[in-house]
């Protein structure tokens, strides 16, 4: 997703002036995403660091970064999914460049539990890594 794209992105939630709405509707735009297989919800594709069970899985396609995740439960699922919305489509020079943290500038982060918010950072670290290591050329 180009820049303008993922910072639309955040615009068009912050059209939802309550954060709890606007947390209802990032949980509830996930639960349409189709889960992971099970093929793909292995140790390989967790993310270390969450409480919860986190699944990312990156694609590379035409030099850019593309993301799918599952998650254990609907808010982190939700949380997740709005990050690899936010970062789907970008290349890994754009993502490892954007200091944005789409969910705090949502205001989804404040009364989330430091382990939780924890969690979340790792999700990030691990879209980062999956950007530094994608295929050359």
């Amino acid at each position: 997703m180009p820049p303008t794209d993922r910072h639309a992105l955040i615009e068009d939630h912050l059209l939802i002036e309550n954060p709890q709405e606007r947390l209802a509707a990032v949980v509830d735009r996930a639960r349409r995403r189709p889960s992971l297989s099970a093929a793909e919800r292995t140790e390989a594709h967790r993310v270390p660091g969450c409480v919860s069970q986190v699944w990312l899985v990156g694609e590379f396609r035409d030099g850019r970064c593309h993301f799918r995740c599952d998650a254990d439960g609907p808010l982190v699922k939700g949380l997740v999914a709005f990050l690899c919305d936010y970062f789907s489509g970008a290349t890994p020079a754009e993502i490892l460049a954007d200091a944005t943290d789409p969910l705090a500038a949502l205001d989804l982060l404040k009364n989330l539990s430091p382990t939780r918010q924890n969690g979340l950072a790792a999700v990030r670290r691990a879209i980062s890594t999956i950007a530094k290591n994608h295929p050359p050329g």
